[in-house]
Parts: structure tokens; sequence; C-alpha cells
């Protein structure tokens, strides 16, 4: 098998193991199911284009993290929306009515959809349950940081909940 076939191959490997991931950071960002899509095939381009510079000095899932928040970011620079509260296209139907939850992670998204691009980027890693370490690596901060951002970022939903 040649090179590039192989790289191919190995690169939709990469995808199809981290889609999941791709997913949540694009419900994070998208305003709708259109720009979720949209910012979806963004951020798998980018990705096949930054593929053969990738070294494997940090997990493909930091690497993957990375551009993909850089995508976001960029994407929402671009398009200059506003950030503003809308129904995100979660499938809250997958969870159980009867324990209670749904309406509060409904919430709990609408709040997180109402934070700086950063600050949303932050509290995603957080709620994937990243260390500090790699959420620092993927960030480009120090893990002090990482801990005082997050703290603020709790502590402005905490308020926003309240209000």
């Amino acid at each position: 098998m040649n090179k590039t076939l192989q790289q191919e191959k190995d690169f939709l490997l990469l995808i199809e193991s981290h889609k999941r991931v791709i997913y949540k950071v694009c419900y994070m960002y998208a305003t709708d199911k259109e720009q979720l899509d949209d910012l979806y095939q963004e951020i798998v381009m980018n990705l096949w284009r930054a593929y053969p510079s990738f070294r494997g000095e940090s997990s493909s899932a930091t690497w993957i993290y990375r551009i993909s928040l850089n995508t976001c970011i960029s994407y929402r620079r671009k398009s200059k929306h506003q950030i503003q509260a809308v129904t995100l296209p979660v499938d809250f139907e997958a969870f159980d009515e009867e324990d209670g939850k749904t309406s509060q992670l409904r919430e709990l998204y609408r709040l997180i959809h109402a934070l700086s691009p950063l600050e949303r980027a932050l509290i995603l890693l957080w709620l994937e349950e990243r260390s500090y370490d790699e959420i620092a690596r993927i960030m480009g901060i120090s893990k002090n940081n990482v801990g005082v951002r997050l703290n603020r970022i709790r502590e402005k939903l905490k308020n926003m909940s309240n209000q």
C-alpha cells in the first residue's frame, strides 16, 4: 500500500475514534445545526491539513482538541456572530426525563453558551474531565492559570444561574 493511501486510512481512523470530541467542541460554539455541520467540516479539513506535521509530541486527543478549539474560535471571529443564548443542537431526548436532570442539563448548556469562546473552551475541557495539565497544554496557558480561570468561570455560571 502506498504511503498516501495509508496516511488517508490512518487519518480517517483517527477522526472516527475522536468524532465525539470534535462534535462536543462544535456543540459549544454552534448556534444551529447548519453551523454545527460547517464547524465539523472545517475542523476535519484543518486536521487533515495539519496531519502531516503531527509529530505525536502530545496525545492525538490533545492535538485534536487544540485544532478544534482554534477552528471554532477563529470561525466565531471571522463570522462576527454575537454570542447569545440559543437552543443548542443537543439531543436531550436521549436523557431520561424521569431522573429530573434533563432540565438541569438544558440550563447548563444555555449558560455555557453565554460564556466567551475561551471560557467555553475551558469549561468544556473541564467537563470532559481533562486534567489541569492537559487543559494547560491544549489552551497554551499555565496549570495555575487553568485553576484560576476555572474557578472564575464556575463562579460566573453560579451567578448567572441565580439571576
